[in-house]
């Protein structure tokens, strides 16, 4: 069994009290100017910070299953769009990585898994009634590079992001920290540039 709450509540009363908060103390506007859109995978809570040269206050960090980001108007692209607009991130990084627990998602067996917790096949069906494809809303990605640039390519193109902003894709090796860069976003809205130059003088 994990951390029970008394002991996160123990650990925390002695954490204040000895005033080891200190060392953590920052602005909440992050120094680098970016936001980090990642997966919530265990083995990245310190490896793609320490990876990146990051430190507490550099970035700010929003977390999904896979990095994804499954809704145009859902709750990530709106923490994404808070960064960028109220807290001063001028960059986006979606960050992937290797050996990834979405890219193996079965949602037949998770269906399973939740009928056997208590979830009735009733309650699954008007779900799917009241308009949600509840296997299609559960099914994980087949290719991480595929589903980083999927990503980068709607953040790009969201009517509310601010034309300019550099959007970059990349992957991460959970065991070394090995960056693959997938998409260069300086280099894409160059391109975007100098095709947009050639448009007006044609």
């Amino acid at each position: 069994m994990g951390t029970s709450l008394q002991e996160i509540l123990s650990y925390n009363e002695s954490f204040v009290k000895f005033k080891q908060y200190e060392p953590y103390i920052t602005s909440k506007y992050p120094d680098k100017k970016a936001v980090i859109l990642t997966c919530m995978d265990t083995r990245l809570v310190e490896l793609l910070p320490k990876a990146m040269n990051m430190r507490n206050g550099d970035i700010k960090v929003v977390k999904s299953a896979g990095a994804l980001v499954s809704h145009p108007f859902g709750a990530i692209m709106r923490s994404l769009l808070v960064a960028v607009y109220e807290l001063k991130a001028d960059e986006v990084y979606v960050i992937g990585h290797h050996d990834c627990g979405m890219s193996a998602l079965d949602p037949d067996l998770m269906l399973q898994h939740m009928l056997e917790r208590g979830v009735s096949e009733e309650i699954i069906n008007l779900v799917n009634y009241s308009g949600v494809d509840v296997k299609e809303w559960l099914r994980g990605f087949g290719d991480v590079s595929t589903s980083v640039l999927k990503s980068v390519d709607l953040i790009r193109n969201h009517p509310l992001m601010p034309k300019g902003t550099p959007v970059h894709g990349l992957a991460i090796d959970p065991g070394t920290g090995k960056l693959d860069l997938l998409s260069d976003g300086n280099d894409f809205l160059a391109g975007n540039n100098e095709s947009n130059s050639n448009s007006n003088e044609n």
